[in-house]
């Protein structure tokens, strides 16, 4: 495996740490994200950084247990950058002073002006006099440690930017790596130029680098592939195919929650057109009877999750001795449901493939898509040559339907909501604005409401269309569709799809892990 100049980010538990990793990665720069609890003297000599970023998280730096970073840190002698949480742990490690809120709190969108001192790392802010920030801090530095100064300033962060250059240190009290910092990718690329990195990580060497892992991880062993028929697991199953041929067997579960005539695409892309071993598992009589009945979200994402593995553990028998299972997990997956590598970020909701499989079923997991985003899962399909118009598919959550459907689930309700959902997309495409928007999809509410329709009497559901923009899948804003777009839909909604008499818009902004309906 090529040896990359290595950027180590110690992770005391913020929900964006990985956000970091996606801003070096766009950089070209190779990084790996390690909870702070794993970092020991000894590690860090190993691992041998060529900079070091110290992320943010929940807690503060004076609470009895704080994670702390190995003293030896800041004796390495490479460039050390701390971001939030790793501003104050940097502070109150060398010898400056963190206190309480009392009033300096800042959380959302704040504004940093410079100092008359500038800095290398600041190089392209300040053009206008100040830039925005993005604060999520309760904690704030009282004193800054000795051979620091100050270069920027907020509102209630009088320390929002401080540095001592000699030493190549350098701490801000926001994060750069949210959408909401936009200038916050330059200060990374200034921060990584500084360190001297060559920029030679790129989606050709981590496809390179992931074949190698996935051959190294599964020797001549078999494995089974979850696939769903989204980008993700069909980027991954492509992967693990590249590096072990016909080692792989896809297994396509059929839960009988997919969207209008998706089963069919999917075995025809991956039999047909990939030649790849692929057994075809209509299990929806299995699926939608455990869900008659049940409507709360949590209860329904368990039982698809439990009855997924039942279904895998089946069909691994017909393979014949498979002893790994493929899923097509993603960062954003694993940030929802525990906390990546182990750290100390909070659980936000349960995913149906995060968190292992039971040890009953005899499975080891093939997760090579785990450290990526959306938008980087996409960019590795097109290096593996899959098409453009698979690729840029929105996102489709292997719950499926069963979370577009509030409350009980019905085979008549899931028609009716398969029918709205292709009108929807249908004329997003004929107004050609299906790759401006990450993910757009019906939801059938759980009320039905009584209308006129010609004249007569109607009682039948109501339903919400959902058009979301991303840049990275953790945070979401709404889709601003005009009027008249909106007209022309619910008018062919309610006309061509029996069952249903009202539309709604949502239009409020999501924040991480809430991005689909429940």
């Amino acid at each position: 495996m090529t040896q990359h100049d290595r950027l180590l980010i110690i992770d005391f538990g913020s929900q964006v740490t990985q956000l970091i990793a996606r801003r070096l990665r766009e950089l070209n720069v190779y990084c790996e994200i390690h909870p702070y609890q794993n970092v020991t003297e000894a590690f860090l000599q190993g691992f041998a950084p060529k900079a070091v970023i110290l992320s943010g998280g929940p807690s503060s730096v004076f609470a009895e247990g704080a994670p702390m970073p190995p003293a030896g840190v800041f004796d390495l002698g490479v460039p050390i950058l701390g971001i939030c949480y790793g501003q104050q742990v940097m502070m109150h490690c060398l010898g400056g002073k963190v206190e309480r809120g009392h009033g300096t709190a800042e959380f959302g969108r704040a504004y940093v002006t410079p100092t008359e001192s500038r800095l290398a790392i600041l190089d392209g802010w300040f053009e206008d006099g100040r830039e925005q920030v993005w604060m999520s801090h309760g904690d704030h530095v009282s004193r800054i440690a000795p051979g620091f100064q100050v270069f920027g300033t907020s509102p209630n962060a009088p320390f929002a930017v401080t540095a001592d250059p000699a030493r190549n240190f350098y701490a801000v009290q926001f994060h750069p790596e949210v959408h909401h910092t936009p200038k916050g990718a330059k200060l990374y690329e200034n921060f990584v130029k500084l360190a001297g990195f060559k920029g030679d990580w790129t989606m050709g060497a981590y496809r390179e680098e992931a074949i190698a892992k996935i051959r190294a991880q599964v020797g001549d062993a078999k494995v089974i592939c979850g696939l769903s028929g989204g980008v993700d697991s069909s980027v991954a199953a492509v992967l693990i195919h590249e590096a072990i041929g016909d080692q792989l067997t896809c297994v396509f579960v059929d839960h009988g929650l997919l969207r209008q005539g998706e089963a069919e695409q999917v075995v025809s892309m991956f039999r047909d057109h990939y030649n790849m071993p692929l057994i075809h598992a209509d299990e929806s009589d299995l699926f939608l009877g455990s869900l008659e009945g049940v409507s709360d979200p949590e209860v329904k994402r368990k039982t698809i999750g439990r009855l997924f593995i039942d279904v895998f553990q089946k069909h691994a028998a017909e393979v014949g001795g498979a002893t790994f299972l493929a899923q097509g997990t993603l960062y954003p997956d694993v940030i929802e449901s525990v906390s990546f590598s182990g750290g100390p970020s909070v659980t936000i909701k349960s995913h149906h493939n995060v968190g292992g499989l039971p040890e009953k079923m005899g499975l080891k997991l093939v997760e090579p898509l785990r450290e990526l985003f959306k938008d980087e899962v996409r960019a590795l399909g097109r290096e593996l040559g899959l098409p453009e118009s698979f690729i840029g598919r929105h996102p489709f959550p292997g719950p499926g339907l069963a979370i577009r459907c509030p409350g009980e689930i019905t085979r008549e309700k899931l028609e009716i909501l398969r029918r709205a959902d292709a009108v929807y997309i249908d004329q997003i495409r004929k107004h050609g604005l299906y790759d401006e928007i990450w993910q757009a999809f019906v939801a059938l509410l759980p009320v039905r409401t009584v209308g006129v329709m010609g004249d007569g009497r109607t009682y039948d559901y109501a339903c919400a269309l959902r058009a979301v923009t991303s840049v990275d899948g953790m945070t979401a804003d709404y889709y601003p569709f005009s009027h008249e777009f909106l007209g022309e839909t619910a008018t062919r909604i309610i006309n061509e799809v029996q069952g249903i008499n009202r539309v709604t818009y949502d239009i409020t902004s999501k924040p991480p892990g809430t991005i689909e309906w429940e």
